[in-house]
């Protein structure tokens, strides 16, 4: 497609990217990442590899302007000799971790004592000087995380809550009772649809814990095989499918002497633990009903585990979980997001603290009374803003994309995504919220590699419901100089944006494509987050006409605005929610799309999970028409065009299911399609090779059947 019109260094470039897109782990390696700032706003604790193309994570301080290395698994004897727990390969798939090594940590309150687990041993290091050292634990340790006065470290080892001071001292305070019993840890809805990772919390006096003891006994069973190994014994897994049973979710107060007093409250009504932690004021959780209609915040007093309601949420059709919230300032006013009409707010005290058309994203931290939170008043942009009274609201990140951060004793770190991709800094002197001047700002280093693809969108505002879109087109194209066809790559669904002005891996995949000869469309339709609630629940009920909705009535509005784009030979490609989007746009709209690349696809919403697909859909005993309207199970006989399908069979996500069901309908119907099954593979494919060869294959595929003239009726 038009590759003899790339110059020598392009076309290298465009051949070689596919392959440092895979050992870059999606350009994720050498980029800073998971900050911590000390009481005092000196000290900033971080984790990164080496290079951007290291997969192991060190530990990392920066202090007086200077870098400083803490703990480097190759240099710890015995480190890695273990194999990863089950529990942590799970809460690793669950937050989509591409890295090994230090892959998080957790610190006490002053930032001195650092605790992390490395392939199930227990390690911690002291900020002030020395090097890391083993601490002994009773088995292999998930999780750990010190006391906030630096005493002891809490951890899970074989479902089991344990606390262990620093000289080896271990006391189980939960032992789980039976196999389908854990304490601490997050259950699968919580961490996959939540935003919950953590199960277990710290009260400030480091004398007991607030842990969540999870039954999985109710929830369905699954099983994953391996079949290129068929010696390889099935892993069975609890997965909560739509409408089946969720697991029971309790929370009980552990002292550390081993007094137990259970949390109160109706788990009947509440059965979903949202959130919960315990700070100045006591313990807190939030708990919802299963229709997601109603969100409780509740003290709970650590004495009796008697539970006040402090604050509740409600909503016709789901309350959105903002991430960070609740959370209470030092004199306790509650820091809550609300919804009204076109916008999110945050509130403090039950106060809006933020304007109309400011949407909340998500609440980074509390220090005193001033509260630092992500928003976005463009769809196109995040950035980190800072309220305080008497201050006001003022905006820390200055330049374009999409930010998050941390802060602490006046320093703030600001991280994300730029136009110059994956950037970090340390904002020093951000105390008052409201203090004149650009106070100094000082950059961490990124050791990430540079794509061999510059991305070169087009943003563009398409249509009346003004779409969010970026068009890329192939560097060496010169407008009017020929037809080309068009490449639809959405998510299209909630919970991610792909466009923005900021140069992410998606962007640099897009731009490739479009080097192939493509001209490449990626749209934010209906659904997608930060453009307010109603933009977000106009989905309630269908998840899948408004977003093929969107898709369609974007490319009539950017092959207006360009011209150079070939109606006549359409192509579409998505991964998950993604993939979803591009198999139905080949099922209903035929006359439209002419090829599709779907990987991953839910193509069955009743056999996903209980907490995310009952949120869009409702229960589905009770809306069975929500699903069968937006499966695609059922509709197999419309397909009419080339369509590949993707998935990894170890994926427990989406599991395979969803696509080998989905091909046998087709195949029933007498409806050609092609299948590339990914042994060994995840809902994020983790082998170098095949995340290489996927985009050549995708290229070649969408090539060919275009080229076929399918796009020709």
């Amino acid at each position: 497609m038009h590759s003899s019109t790339l110059t020598p260094e392009q076309s290298t470039n465009s051949a070689d990217f596919p392959r440092q897109f895979a050992r870059s782990r999606r350009f994720s390696l050498g980029v800073p990442r998971h900050f911590t700032v000390s009481p005092d706003g000196r000290r900033v604790l971080f984790v990164r590899t080496v290079s951007g193309t290291d997969p192991v994570g060190r530990l990392w301080q920066y202090e007086d302007g200077a870098e400083r290395l803490l703990a480097d698994p190759a240099l710890l004897v015995g480190a890695g000799s273990g194999a990863v727990p089950e529990e942590e390969r799970l809460r690793r798939e669950r937050a989509r971790e591409r890295s090994v090594g230090v892959v998080s940590y957790a610190t006490d309150d002053a930032a001195r004592l650092v605790a992390f687990a490395l392939s199930g041993a227990l390690w911690a290091v002291r900020t002030d000087g020395g090097t890391p050292f083993s601490v002994p634990a009773a088995g292999p340790v998930v999780d750990p995380r010190p006391s906030p006065d630096g005493r002891y470290v809490a951890y899970v080892s074989r479902r089991c809550f344990h606390v262990v001071d620093l000289t080896g001292d271990d006391r189980q305070l939960a032992r789980a009772e039976g196999p389908e019993i854990s304490y601490g840890l997050a259950e699968y809805a919580a961490a996959e649809s939540m935003q919950r990772s953590r199960g277990y919390w710290w009260a400030p006096d480091s004398r007991r814990v607030l842990v969540a003891k999870v039954d999985t006994s109710p929830v369905e069973r699954r099983y994953i095989s391996d079949p290129a190994d068929p010696t390889k014994p099935p892993q069975a897994i609890r997965y909560p499918a739509a409408g089946t049973a969720n697991a029971e979710v309790t929370l009980e107060i552990r002292a550390l002497e081993g007094d137990r007093v259970e949390v109160e409250w109706d788990r009947k009504a509440y059965e979903y633990v949202v959130a919960a932690g315990w700070d100045a004021h006591g313990p807190f959780v939030t708990v919802q009903s299963r229709d997601q209609r109603i969100v409780r915040t509740l003290a709970v007093d650590p004495e009796t585990g008697a539970t006040e309601v402090l604050h509740e949420r409600t909503d016709p059709a789901w309350v959105e979980i903002t991430e960070g919230t609740p959370a209470r300032t030092a004199s306790g006013a509650l820091v809550l997001p609300e919804d009204e009409g076109d916008t999110r707010y945050l509130t403090v005290g039950g106060q809006r603290v933020t304007p109309e058309g400011l949407q909340l994203c998500a609440v980074l931290g509390v220090e005193g009374e001033r509260v630092l939170f992500t928003a976005s008043d463009d769809p196109l942009e995040t950035h980190v803003w800072c309220h305080e009274p008497g201050h006001g609201l003022r905006r820390l990140s200055r330049e374009p994309g999409r930010f998050t951060g941390a802060a602490r004793g006046g320093t703030v770190v600001l991280a994300g995504l730029t136009p110059r991709g994956n950037e970090a800094g340390v904002l020093r002197g951000a105390g008052a919220a409201g203090a004149a001047g650009d106070p100094p700002y000082q950059t961490l280093t990124s050791l990430a590699e540079e794509p061999l693809i510059t991305p070169r969108p087009v943003h563009l505002t398409l249509g009346e419901r003004k779409l969010r879109g970026a068009l890329y087109l192939p560097s060496w194209h010169e407008e009017g100089t020929g037809k080309l066809p068009v490449l639809l790559d959405p998510y299209g669904g909630p919970g991610m944006q792909l466009v923005g002005r900021a140069r992410g891996w998606f962007t640099c995949v897009s731009q490739w494509f479009a080097e192939q000869g493509f001209a490449v469309l990626v749209v934010d339709g209906r659904g997608t987050p930060n453009r307010g609630p109603a933009w977000e629940k106009t989905i309630h009920g269908d998840q899948l006409g408004p977003a093929l909705e969107d898709q369609v009535d974007a490319l009539r509005a950017a092959a207006a605005h360009c011209g150079d784009l070939d109606l006549t030979r359409v192509a579409i490609r998505g991964w998950s929610f993604g993939g979803f989007l591009a198999a139905a746009a080949v099922l209903y709209h035929p006359e439209i799309f002419h090829a599709a690349v779907a990987g991953a696809p839910p193509t069955d919403m009743r056999m996903y999970d209980t907490h995310w697909k009952e949120r869009y859909l409702g229960h589905p005993e009770e809306q069975p028409e929500n699903y069968e309207r937006t499966s695609l199970i059922g509709h197999g006989h419309l397909l009419s065009r080339p369509l590949l399908l993707v998935h990894g069979l170890a994926d427990d996500n989406v599991a395979a299911a969803h696509t080998l069901r989905f091909s046998a309908e087709l195949l029933a119907a007498g409806k050609p399609h092609s299948v590339l099954p990914l042994p060994g593979a995840t809902h994020l494919p983790a082998d170098d090779a095949v995340n290489a060869q996927l985009l050549y294959f995708q290229r070649d595929f969408l090539m060919g059947a275009l080229a076929e003239g399918t796009g020709k009726d």
